[in-house]
């Protein structure tokens, strides 16, 4: 896999980490309103998120299906924020509280168990040649499910930024 790949996941996973870090746990789980997420719920969907991707590809590693699938410039949509995707109910957030250090330790915990996932296949070329049908992308290549990950880590990232404009949250 593309070394670039894994910098992108440290690098959006690190940018995530600054955002959340020195917030109160008050802070972490307010909400702006009742039709939004908290800061934490958005960080707990990102944790289902990850696991759920590494189910998908075990899957679509596991299928006979080899023909490559068109890539798609998933970046495109994922990180236009003007569209509203609702989160199928699997990677929904729970409405339990988490301190932030709970939820820290979830994301690192999901991370590694990414990277020995990813750092287990073989052979890489097989991400390119396979696909599994992604809920909000369609079918999808499974480089491109990784992909995603760091992707859609950014846009919620903006979203925290923007819950904690709206919680008038200073750091």
């Amino acid at each position: 896999m593309d070394k670039s790949v894994f910098e992108h996941l440290h690098e959006t996973r690190s940018n995530l980490e600054m955002e959340i870090a020195f917030l109160t746990d008050a802070q972490f789980n307010s909400k702006p309103d009742m039709n939004c997420w908290s800061i934490s719920q958005v960080c707990h969907h990102l944790v289902l998120v990850e696991q759920s991707t590494i189910k998908a590809i075990a899957w679509g590693l596991k299928g006979e299906d080899n023909s490559s699938k068109e890539r798609k410039k998933i970046e495109l949509f994922i990180l236009d924020r003007t569209r509203k995707i609702k989160a199928p109910q699997i990677v929904e957030p729970g409405i339990e509280p988490f301190e932030v250090q709970e939820i820290i330790d979830l994301l690192n915990e999901s991370r590694k168990k990414l990277m020995i996932f990813l750092n287990g296949i073989e052979d890489q070329s097989i991400l390119k040649e396979k696909s599994v049908k992604h809920p909000a992308l369609g079918d999808l290549p499974l480089d491109q499910w990784i992909e995603q990950i760091y992707l859609h880590e950014q846009r919620h990232i903006e979203q925290v930024k923007e819950i904690k404009n709206l919680l008038d949250v200073r750091q």
